[in-house]
């Protein structure tokens, strides 16, 4: 066992404790006040250069090793979501309506756990590693680009991330090479009718039922409208109209997300949805607003770094807990590092059905088995000392 080794499995209880301390103090997207200090302490106080407010409330840390060699930055998502926490557990939630449930917690005390480690160890380091502590990743823009913008890459060689992930089991680790995880993009549309008298229909112009048209005729693009085998995702995720049991509503709200992978499809599947939006409104003379953000890009992973992540994780947990990452339909804003330098974003299993921990990200039940933090950090430090050697 090296040094590094040695010392992540020497600080891992206090990595929990870290973890646990965020899990009750969480903090939304973009108000990652406490949070960004309570790390920039924490790194002060192992003599690592810190630099605070990086694109919003990111903090970069550098450790410059005793050896010149190339720098690798490691990333940590540090914001939780709008969620009532309904665990009952010693370290559950004290915020209201505030819950990590999405892992950013465990990723940022993986990353701090990392940092001190290597700390102690800076004569063993040819080259230097850039600590990326990135606020907002869960609502777009997102904090990765704002942080790039800031200078966060500047004289980076790669860089590298994990996901905890619970749909995979702990003592697992997954990636691949080319787009693993899709690019998320979003839209909103308001059907404007004419309302009316439940019982006069024919002097009204439904809004529900032209939205109901709508939801049905979205689904025709991926049905018929996509390659079959590419991969697409077209969902309506909520519908609002109405007030009254015998009122026609006057206007009607949907709202929804679009998948992709190819970014040729991507914005083929824009067009057609606004096609689609355009004529059957026009078919029944409503008139509409859509909205339509482009989300985060497609998480592409390095061929070489991914050709990496394979080695060292075959010799940090054997080659039967090694696999290839299926297609991840989730979003991750990791991908502008990766638009700027080559890298490799990774999942590490943190799922345990025996325990208990089978509940999906976003759920007001997500927990995760917390030996994936020790596991994550092995694989971090292990690409980033695997890449400087």
């Amino acid at each position: 066992m090296n040094d590094f080794e040695a010392g992540l499995r020497a600080i891992y209880g206090e990595m929990v404790g870290w973890r646990r301390y965020l899990h009750q103090n969480p903090e939304l997207s973009f108000h990652e006040y406490r949070t960004a200090e309570f790390i920039a302490a924490h790194l002060q106080d192992w003599q690592i250069e810190v630099r605070k407010g990086v694109g919003g409330n990111g903090i970069v840390g550098v450790l410059r090793g005793n050896v010149d060699g190339p720098t690798v930055a490691l990333r940590a998502d540090m914001d939780a979501l709008p969620i009532q926490d309904e665990k009952n557990c010693s370290y559950s939630s004290k915020i209201n309506g505030v819950m990590h449930a999405c892992g950013h917690d465990a990723h940022t005390s993986t990353l701090l756990g990392i940092a001190k480690v290597a700390s102690q160890n800076r004569d063993q380091i040819k080259g230097n590693l850039v600590f990326l502590f990135q606020h907002a990743e869960e609502i777009t823009p997102g904090g990765a680009d704002a942080m790039i913008q800031d200078r966060a890459l500047e004289g980076v060689d790669a860089v590298f991330g994990v996901h905890l992930w619970t749909p995979f089991p702990v003592g697992h680790v997954y990636g691949k090479a080319g787009p693993m995880m899709a690019a998320p993009d979003e839209f909103s549309i308001r059907i404007q009718g004419k309302g009316g008298h439940g019982g006069l229909p024919h002097q009204t112009i439904d809004s529900i039922y032209v939205a109901s048209q709508l939801v049905v005729n979205l689904q025709s693009i991926v049905s018929r409208q996509v390659d079959p085998i590419e991969p697409c995702v077209v969902s309506v995720g909520s519908f609002h109209a109405g007030s009254s049991f015998n009122v026609i509503a006057e206007t009607s709200v949907i709202n929804g997300t679009v998948r992709t992978f190819n970014a040729e499809l991507r914005q083929d599947v824009k067009e057609r949805l606004e096609r689609i939006v355009q004529g059957t409104c026009s078919m029944f003379g409503a008139s509409y607003e859509l909205d339509y953000k482009m989300g985060y890009p497609t998480v592409v992973n390095d061929a070489h770094e991914a050709q990496r992540f394979f080695k060292v994780g075959t010799e940090l947990f054997g080659v039967a807990s090694v696999h290839e990452s299926p297609l991840i339909m989730a979003g991750e804003d990791f991908s502008y590092y990766l638009h700027h330098r080559p890298g490799c974003y990774m999942f590490v299993g943190a799922g345990n059905v025996e325990a208990g921990i089978i509940h999906p990200h976003h759920h007001p039940k997500f927990d995760i088995d917390e030996d994936a933090m020790l596991n994550a950090a092995r694989l971090l430090l292990g690409m980033a000392l695997d890449y400087m050697a």
